[in-house]
């Protein structure tokens, strides 16, 4: 617009908008973890701090990994607008009916509580503060649901990152900017995923799977509450967005464009934005195990003396930075994870060493084929030649890859009449797990059997939230691009879609999570909700294109993606309207604020009840601020401690020139030691609902009460 003072050629266009837009969000998250984690472990986890040496770090990585980038989403302003349009709408939509789960039952409040504590104090482990009950007695219990007593102190379980991102939003808003964290991460999750959707299927199906992906129950579950799921689908969907635009750099400057100068440094941000996933979840190095094996490849085809001679060859320059990216991640995660998740790791560790020994093999059969590349690859080469012909009556390669896709999800599908999945209690652990089982099928009107897991329905869990048509269009979808991989062709779907299936494959297998729904859904969340949706859109792409190549109009193919659309995003949105539009907790963070204001600030509290001490123990000790511990209860499954226990600690309490205040949950529990107990939290709210063999379609009541007691 000559003339008028603005000259919109300089302007990016839309498609660069969406992929840059796509990529800042996992970098801006791994830009603050790298930040955030020393500053934790020196004790100094402060707003500015922080901010003094994460904006820069955040502003550097997202210089580095996006600046000119080659054109390589041909986006029109329509399919940008979209997105953002979506990505928004989502994050507006789950910050309305976004949950308060502070009060600690499961996972979301413990992360919540974890990220109170960072927020208010910058530093682990939490301390005992046995001075303020008159120093240590075996009757002291400090630690409770989510929080492990260690080596004198207190340290919360799982790992930190989710609670390094969350304190932001503490910094910024108190609780509430806390319990608003989770709808904005959700929203920059959909835009993640959208990202990729328009580098691997088109722009123009980008808004159809991020909308379809952002219906579904367990992106709505996640991105509502405290969780870790929704900052590593980031992560993961991120590096894959960055790794592709590595490989597009690649192919700009071979074809002289000069502009691939940075795609090895692209690789090895999207290897250490991988690797990161294992701040956020132990259970990303299962996810990244692909990236270990694929940077392995590329190494091997870089060995080859001529490049020519397998078809992908020339990405072979990025495995060594891809692999140095990705070892520096996991390096930085377990690093965490000893220092200050020791306790977390030894929990799972039945589960942690097989997937540790996996590692270490993927990494060994990486270094043998990289150092045996020469010699395979004329063999390689000879299969993966298109103009090879199979021997009559053999099977080729090709066709077996598809016919094991099928294969692998039609076992999934039969499984539930050949198997029952159950588990035999042996710890205390799992006879909690199975007492809370047979609860859930008494209340589902199911028969008792708490030895059950249901994991052999785990592909039904994904058909509730995704839909049978995404499932059987994802399954088509990837028995296509098997078939191409093994013909050496589409090779830029064979890191996404060895991450998808490997990540679904396993998790399938052994979904290791107490079964009941919604709570159960987030295993779904990193990879397979993504994955499937990316790769259903994906296939009815193919749909549309194989109407094409037989010959329809235009307007037959119009209809095959009407339907087909309906048919992709209609079924996960009725899934979700049971549950979509009630918040679940709400009400607690009023609650747990009168009940911090009825505890004086020279206040030492014990705790006399089982239930009241598992859920406010460190709520009290990070929340409201002041010392707290439970009376030690003298049998398991007692739910009140001996009367002569607590009148000694109320004592020595007295003495050491503390208040001391009792909490329980009704006021007989606290008559014999209080002339008159008053009710500080009488909370009527809604919880996840535990459904074990249907989708779930509403929500449960929950109270919780609170009697204060100052002797």
């Amino acid at each position: 617009m000559k003339g008028t003072g603005f000259d919109l050629s300089r302007w990016p266009s839309a498609g660069r908008v969406l992929a840059v837009g796509s990529a800042v969000p996992a970098l801006a998250l791994a830009g603050w973890l790298l930040t955030a984690l020393p500053l934790l472990l020196l004790g100094w986890f402060h707003p500015v701090p922080a901010l003094v040496i994460g904006l820069p770090i955040i502003a550097a990585l997202c210089w580095y990994g996006l600046r000119r980038l080659p054109s390589l989403i041909e986006a029109t302003g329509r399919h940008t607008a979209a997105v953002a349009g979506i990505a928004l709408a989502s994050g507006v939509f789950n910050g309305v009916f976004h949950a308060e789960q502070l009060i600690v039952r499961r996972d979301p409040a413990t992360y919540a509580q974890y990220a109170a504590w960072l927020a208010e104090h910058g530093s682990l482990p939490i301390p005992f503060q046995e001075a303020a009950f008159g120093g240590p007695d075996p009757s002291l219990v400090f630690d409770s649901v989510g929080f492990y007593e260690f080596q004198g102190a207190v340290v919360p379980q799982f790992m930190p990152g989710p609670p390094l991102i969350l304190a932001v939003g503490h910094w910024l808003g108190g609780v509430p900017g806390l319990l608003l964290t989770p709808p904005v991460l959700g929203a920059l999750a959909v835009l993640t995923f959208s990202g990729v959707a328009a580098r691997l299927i088109g722009p123009r199906w980008a808004p159809l799977a991020a909308l379809t992906m952002a219906v579904s129950l367990p992106i709505l579950y996640t991105s509502r509450t405290t969780f870790s799921e929704i900052p590593s689908l980031i992560l993961i969907f991120g590096a894959v967005s960055l790794l592709l635009d590595a490989r597009e750099r690649l192919r700009t400057s071979a074809t002289g464009g000069g502009q691939g100068g940075g795609a090895r440094g692209t690789a090895a941000l999207a290897g250490l934005v991988f690797g990161l996933a294992t701040l956020v979840r132990i259970d990303g190095l299962r996810d990244v195990l692909p990236v270990l094996a694929y940077a392995g490849l590329l190494i091997a085809l870089h060995r080859l003396a001529r490049a020519s001679a397998v078809a992908g060859a020339r990405d072979g320059v990025l495995g060594l930075p891809l692999l140095a990216g990705v070892t520096a991640g996991i390096g930085v995660g377990f690093a965490a994870a000893q220092l200050v998740a020791w306790p977390y790791l030894d929990y799972l560790r039945g589960s942690l060493v097989p997937l540790l020994l996996i590692c270490a093999a993927v990494l060994l059969l990486t270094a043998v084929g990289a150092m045996l590349a020469p010699r395979l690859a004329q063999r390689l080469a000879q299969r993966l030649d298109p103009r090879s012909t199979p021997r009559p009556g053999r099977v080729r390669l090709p066709e077996m890859a598809a016919l094991g896709v099928v294969l692998v999800m039609l076992a999934f599908a039969v499984r539930p009449f050949l198997q029952t999945v159950r588990r035999t209690p042996t710890t205390p652990e799992d006879r909690l797990t199975s007492t809370f089982i047979a609860t859930i099928q008494r209340a589902n009107g199911l028969p008792l059997d708490g030895e059950r897991l249901y994991y052999e329905d785990s592909l039904s869990w994904v058909m509730w939230y995704v839909g049978v048509p995404v499932v059987l269009l994802a399954t088509l979808a990837a028995a296509v691009l098997a078939r191409r991989l093994a013909k050496g062709t589409s090779l830029v779907w064979l890191l996404p879609l060895a991450i998808v299936g490997w990540t679904t494959v396993t998790t399938l297998i052994l979904p290791a999570i107490t079964p009941d729904h919604p709570f159960a859904a987030r295993r779904l969340v990193p990879v397979i909700i993504p994955g499937m949706v990316l790769l259903g859109v994906w296939g009815l792409r193919w749909v549309r294109d194989k109407a094409r190549r037989m010959g329809y109009g235009l307007r037959v193919r119009r209809m095959v993606v009407a339907v087909g659309g309906l048919l992709v995003l209609v079924p996960p949105a009725v899934i979700s309207i049971g549950t979509a539009f009630t918040p679940v907790g709400h009400g607690e963070a009023a609650a747990v604020s009168r009940l911090c204001a009825a505890i004086p600030p020279d206040a030492s509290v014990l705790v006399v009840e089982r239930v009241t001490g598992d859920r406010f123990t460190q709520l009290v000790r990070g929340m409201c601020g002041v010392p707290a511990a439970q009376v030690r209860l003298l049998r398991e499954g007692d739910d009140l401690p001996p009367s002569a226990d607590v009148t000694r600690l109320i004592d020595r309490t007295r003495a050491a020139g503390r208040r001391p205040v009792l909490l329980a949950a009704a006021r007989s529990q606290l008559t014999p030691y209080v002339r008159d107990p008053r009710q500080i939290m009488t909370l009527r709210t809604r919880q996840d609902e535990r459904s074990l063999t249907t989708p779930p379609n509403a929500t449960w009541s929950l109270s919780i009460d609170v009697w204060l007691g100052i002797p």
